[in-house]
């Protein structure tokens, strides 16, 4: 076990676990549902994945920090309804205007609730709820009951959920699951390189000690609503291009998807632990059993919130039970391997003989 625990983080077993249930699902839903290894599966799950992902990388920054983005399914929803809007009545506007759009809206409503939360030292849980609730009202208000339709969308929104990075055989990587792809490495590498990243972290294992570090908490709390936001507001955009007709529904539920993916891949939903990889991995685990069973057995949504909602008991539990001790036996293995730790310890084992 300490060979192990020298090898791997504790991150980095669970995210290995994840890979395996990924490959057991597949094997099992295989063996139960006709034609499901196919490339037109593949790509339905995969461009799913990329909204859920890129929602949910946005959603582990906050749960770092202790928090939690309850609204993000209604930024998603507002967010494709507006864009949509707007390019309906002008179809001349470019691709990088509408994504920009999309980003700035999506940061704008995340904005609020990050002036709530760092700045009006209002209960994460509550605001968000509370926006969630005002921002989907705002989208039935701004909608006045109409439908977005892909009759009224410019050409190249609607080519682009079909438009390729490259084919390998009869599987293709779609554009959309390449922007998630860029996301999830880039929000890594800021995690784990970027002074920003690392404060994410020290604020959620131990707020006190970051504030007496002297790290502005406030900010950094802010900023990772503000990213929430402008995630959601991508994916919005996503959205709108896999989709087209928006209605006053759209997003809803992408927050509980949200935190699923983040738990179940790892994210201590009390914060200071996490990556996005295991994220990414959590969207995809729930993602593909999401698919599988429609196809398999035609399982209402009800059920399948409830088995969201078991997954995420499931995930809390096992964080609390099983990773805390793989946590503690790693970091009883690091200091072993510390230098003059083996001679710290026999020193107070001396020091407890003679007071003996």
């Amino acid at each position: 076990m300490k060979t192990l625990m020298r090898r791997f983080r504790p991150e980095q077993i669970r995210e290995l676990v994840i890979v395996l249930l990924i490959l057991l699902v597949i094997l099992f839903f295989g063996s139960q549902i006709d034609n499901y290894y196919n490339a037109r599966f593949f790509n339905r799950i995969s461009t799913s994945v990329a909204i859920i992902a890129v929602i949910a990388v946005g959603q582990t920054l906050v749960i770092l920090t202790r928090n939690i983005d309850l609204s993000v399914g209604s930024i998603v929803g507002f967010t494709a309804y507006f864009v949509g809007y707007q390019l309906s009545n002008n179809h001349d506007m470019s691709p990088i205007t509408v994504v920009l759009m999309a980003i700035g809206v999506g940061a704008l409503l995340g904005a609020v609730n990050g002036l709530l939360v760092s700045y009006g030292k209002v209960p994460a849980i509550i605001v968000t709820l509370g926006t969630l609730a005002l921002y989907r009202t705002m989208l039935v208000e701004f909608s006045d009951a109409q439908s977005i339709l892909t009759a009224n969308l410019p050409e190249w929104i609607l080519d682009l959920p079909r438009a390729n990075i490259f084919t390998i055989g009869n599987l293709d990587l779609r554009l959309l699951v390449g922007i998630m792809l860029v996301v999830v490495v880039v929000f890594q590498l800021m995690l784990m390189y970027l002074p920003y990243g690392r404060r994410l972290y020290a604020i959620g294992s131990n707020p006190d000690a970051a504030r007496v570090a002297g790290f502005p908490s406030q900010r950094i709390v802010f900023i990772a609503f503000v990213l929430s936001g402008a995630l959601s507001g991508l994916a919005g955009f996503i959205f709108l291009a896999r989709f087209g007709n928006i209605t006053v529904v759209a997003g809803l539920g992408f927050e509980l998807k949200s935190v699923a993916a983040a738990v179940v891949g790892g994210v201590n939903i009390f914060g200071g632990s996490g990556t996005i990889i295991g994220t990414l991995l959590g969207a995809i685990l729930i993602d593909l059993i999401d698919n599988s069973l429609i196809r398999w057995a035609a399982i209402s949504q009800f059920w399948r919130e409830a088995l969201l909602g078991m997954l995420i008991l499931l995930a809390v539990a096992t964080d609390a039970v099983i990773m805390n001790r793989l946590r503690n036996l790693w970091a009883r293995s690091e200091l072993e391997l510390e230098p003059g730790a083996e001679s710290a310890q026999t020193l107070q084992q001396e020091e407890s003989s003679h007071a003996a």
